[in-house]
């Protein structure tokens, strides 16, 4: 039963909180033409025209994959990180935390930190790029938590990572994109009951590869 519990939790989380994080990234990327167009040419240059992203390609598309990492930072997709409990006495940045607290991190506050990020309310992929080899989602210095740290830390970060990664991907490669008629941009308002977008995105899709690349 708990091993069926997991495996729920875990099929549920793959689906929802990878098109979470692609949502924001698109509509935040469709606000910014110039970083959409960077992600477009790394793909372009890197995949091409004539098939479709695959998994394979993602340790070359740092770019697109720093566009998802902004996107959980700046949206995390959920407040604060799971609860736990302090097993020990401990001081955290001049705070005094005794053995037995409960722990709340906030996902939110650490990502638009201002004190650690420049301008912490901005999209800018471009912040961890630096002199990464390969961008990650997972950040070991825990300026953003996106899929928790430690033994407790998320066991699905693997296949989350990739298939956030292919979904965006493939959207950017796939289509070109705008705001839809009579708007210049979209809504970036969060929902007032979670951390989804308060309207769901709406955006012109206009196909931008030759249709024998296309699913049938």
């Amino acid at each position: 039963m708990h091993i069926g519990l997991y495996m729920k939790e875990l099929m549920l989380a793959t689906v929802d909180n990878p098109s979470n994080a692609a949502e924001w990234a698109m509509a935040e990327m469709i606000n910014e033409p110039s970083i959409m167009q960077k992600a477009v040419e790394e793909i372009d240059t890197v995949v091409g025209k004539d098939r479709l992203v695959l998994e394979s390609d993602l340790p070359n598309l740092n770019y697109v994959k720093a566009c998802v990492k902004e996107a959980f930072r700046l949206h995390p997709v959920a407040p604060f990180n799971l609860p736990h409990m302090s097993t020990a006495n401990a001081v955290v940045d001049g705070y005094f935390i005794p053995k037995g607290s409960h722990v709340l991190i906030s996902r939110m506050g650490i990502g638009r930190n201002p004190s650690v990020w420049d301008k912490p309310l901005k999209f800018d992929p471009e912040r961890h790029l630096g002199n990464n080899i390969c961008v990650e989602l997972y950040d070991p210095d825990l300026n953003i938590i996106s899929f928790s740290a430690g033994r407790r830390g998320c066991m699905g970060v693997d296949i989350g990572s990739a298939m956030t990664y292919m979904l965006l991907a493939r959207l950017i490669q796939g289509f070109t994109w705008s705001p839809v008629s009579g708007e210049n941009k979209v809504d970036l308002s969060e929902s007032k009951s979670d951390l989804f977008m308060a309207k769901p995105l709406h955006a012109v899709a206009t196909p931008r590869l030759a249709a024998h690349v296309y699913p049938a």
